[in-house]
């Protein structure tokens, strides 16, 4: 039930909901005081996000169930990366990319649920099958990934990305830049700039807002495609969105 002086129908309200729509989508805010965190950045691609974002400047921990683990991959990539235990990693980002495998994708994240309250969360975790066939997609209950790692993490700020990039291309330090566009979903506009500017720290790369965590189940999904792309053609494809 409204009222006719409900905050919805106040003048301020209505002047903030016109400035939203005629905002700029692609005036994003400043990201590089950000730590991010990495979870599974002992893995290729975690690893091959850790060493983007720090390359381009940011400051970037891995985290990895054992610690040393975590220190050696990051001694190994250089470039002021850190190296910890999974839930030290969480306590000390601003920001998390969940890049874990897809088997440990729920324990691990039950088990963080208080180091990830009120962080950004980046969920990239693509839910597949192989068989004789190839990759095939997997739909979890929830609906997707993501949407798992919302409903494990009430007190986090769930979004969802990185999923169609080559962990090849992203860990060959001779590739200077990634021409891809990166495909952000989430429940805030504020949440999805932060990483869309996140992912244009990234020479050649581009974040497009690409709709709510209820789609994020044909995101996820799309990498099975690109797996047999990339069988076919031996290449490392990604995607490119026209007309944005």
């Amino acid at each position: 039930m409204t009222t006719p002086d409900d905050d919805r129908f106040s003048p301020n309200a209505a002047t903030r909901a016109k400035a939203a729509l005629k905002r700029d989508p692609w005036d994003l805010p400043d990201v590089s005081g950000l730590v991010v965190g990495v979870l599974g950045g002992t893995g290729d691609q975690g690893r091959g996000l850790a060493y983007r974002l720090a390359r381009a400047g940011q400051k970037v921990i891995i985290g990895s169930r054992a610690a040393e683990r975590a220190q050696t991959a990051a001694g190994e990539l250089g470039l002021g990366i850190e190296g910890e235990e999974n839930a030290v990693c969480a306590r000390r980002s601003d920001v998390v990319i969940v890049a874990v495998p897809w088997e440990g994708h729920a324990k691990t994240l039950q088990a963080l649920r208080e180091e990830l309250a009120g962080k950004l969360v980046i969920d990239c975790v693509n839910p597949l099958g192989f068989d004789k066939k190839g990759a095939y997609a997997l739909k979890p209950e929830e609906g997707s990934a993501a949407e798992q790692a919302a409903a494990l993490l009430p007190e986090s700020r769930v979004t969802a990305a990185f999923h169609h990039l080559s962990a090849v291309l992203l860990q060959d330090p001779e590739t200077e830049q990634i021409d891809t566009d990166v495909m952000v979903l989430g429940e805030s506009r504020a949440d999805t700039d932060l990483v869309q500017a996140l992912a244009a720290r990234i020479p050649g790369m581009r974040g497009v807002f690409a709709g709510r965590l209820r789609n994020a189940h044909q995101v996820e999904s799309l990498v099975a495609n690109l797996i047999s792309v990339n069988r076919r053609y031996k290449a490392h494809a990604g995607l490119r969105l026209t007309d944005v």
